[in-house]
């Protein structure tokens, strides 16, 4: 039959329209500040050497998380701008990350919990916003977009041809008198700080504050965090999960005990408590950072609070908290390009399966210790695993013996595969 193009292009953009409205939950029209903050989420220029947006390491077909499976596969940590540098840590996932409160110590509980980084650094206290406290830090930091100075930053996004402009979202936040003679471009393709008379800096730091909202804007958007999973249209009762994936769920909230930390209560759950904890995760042995220092360990959000400008009340608890960890979420814990992808999981990106990591949770403390620094792999193929990268404040209630048969750690992996966002339902009502 032959198909009247007039009448057939519309509808299938209607077509794609729907679908999409289906699948992310509904079609979210993204506010001035939102659009904004997506513009500079995926602007390559935003870095020294125009090739680095902060959706290189926070891709949305793969979680938000690193797109690259030859990475993922090995060290996990992705180059910067300047391609021989490196990070320490694989990427986190910046969906529902937004939704992370400031920092604060649960004195009670004995807990920190809130903020952003793996390791807590981005506090929230600065901006009120987790989200953009931690917006600020990869623009700046050598081994990622590598800029000295924020006022690069600023110079680009308010020369940048975005729909919605910083100077139209934020009036004023371009308006800045550069020091006649200075070339903003070429001082930031160095690596020291531009010298800028003290108002022009205060102002500078005004409008890299603005810069860093509206990627926590964006980042708090439906087009971010859609609760379009599976298991979202489960909880809505527009679809059913499968025997196994139901049986996955319970032994997520049961005797796996995942959902200690990772919580799974309410209408939309975020599969974490913000939290922080030492699995007892081995370092990552193919880990780039080992090859500029052998004796490098990741001490995480104790690491953090040790540092002389934490709080001096914060300082004292730094040895309770010597490898610990952000408790991820879950969400788009498995959402990959192909079933052939790799990811990579835990801070260090040590594990690269699923089920690798709830075998780790079920058998960390009863498996005899590897003779050596393995990988995943091996360690799985020789049946030990690597001590601990931190032994202390190792979390020992809530892992390590777990007595899961091998059918009961693949339901569980069934179960966080119902987390990805995207899913179709065929059997809505």
């Amino acid at each position: 039959m032959k198909i009247n193009k007039t009448v057939y292009l519309p509808f299938f953009i209607i077509s794609i329209i729907l679908a999409y409205s289906q699948t992310a939950g509904a079609l979210h029209i993204l506010t001035p500040v939102e659009q904004l903050g997506k513009s500079i989420f995926f602007d390559k220029n935003l870095s020294i050497n125009k090739n680095q947006a902060c959706a290189s390491c926070h891709d949305p077909a793969t979680g938000w998380t690193g797109p690259d499976a030859e990475i993922n596969a090995h060290g996990a940590v992705y180059q910067g701008s300047v391609s021989t540098r490196f990070g320490e840590r694989k990427p986190p996932s910046a969906a529902y990350a937004a939704a992370s409160p400031i920092m604060y110590y649960e004195r009670k509980d004995e807990l920190f919990i809130g903020g952003s980084f793996w390791d807590g650094r981005a506090t929230g206290e600065k901006l009120g916003n987790a989200a953009a406290d931690q917006a600020q830090d990869p623009f700046l930091n050598p081994v990622e977009h590598g800029f000295a100075d924020p006022a690069c930053v600023v110079f680009r996004v308010c020369n940048a041809d975005y729909k919605y402009s910083l100077e139209k979202v934020y009036p004023g936040e371009c308006d800045i008198q550069w020091p006649l003679g200075l070339d903003v471009n070429k001082a930031c393709g160095a690596s020291e700080a531009l010298t800028l008379p003290v108002n022009v800096r205060q102002k500078i730091n005004q409008s890299f504050n603005a810069i860093a909202l509206a990627i926590a804007a964006y980042e708090a958007s439906p087009e971010v965090n859609p609760y379009s999973s599976k298991f979202d249209y489960f909880l809505k009762g527009e679809t059913e999960l499968s025997i196994e994936e139901k049986a996955g769920f319970d032994l997520f909230n049961g005797k796996g005990k995942c959902s200690k930390c990772h919580i799974s209560d309410g209408r939309k759950p975020l599969f974490t408590d913000f939290t922080y904890d030492n699995l007892g995760v081995p370092a990552n042995p193919e880990n780039p950072v080992y090859k500029i220092n052998a004796d490098y360990i990741d001490t995480g959000l104790g690491g953090f609070l040790e540092k002389p400008e934490t709080s001096g009340e914060w300082q004292k608890l730094a040895k309770g908290n010597m490898g610990k960890h952000k408790v991820p979420t879950l969400r788009n814990i498995d959402k990959r390009t192909s079933s052939k992808f790799v990811k990579a999981y835990m801070h260090n990106g040590y594990f690269k399966t699923l089920k690798g990591v709830v075998h780790f949770y079920n058998t960390r403390d009863i498996k005899p210790a590897c003779p050596g620094l393995y990988t995943e792999e091996k360690a799985l193929a020789e049946n030990c695993w690597p001590g601990p990268e931190v032994k202390a404040n190792l979390n020992s209630e809530e892992l390590g013996d777990l007595k899961l048969t091998d059918k009961e750690e693949e339901l569980i992996v069934a179960f966080m595969e119902t987390l990805s966002d995207g899913f179709f339902s065929t059997e809505k009502k």
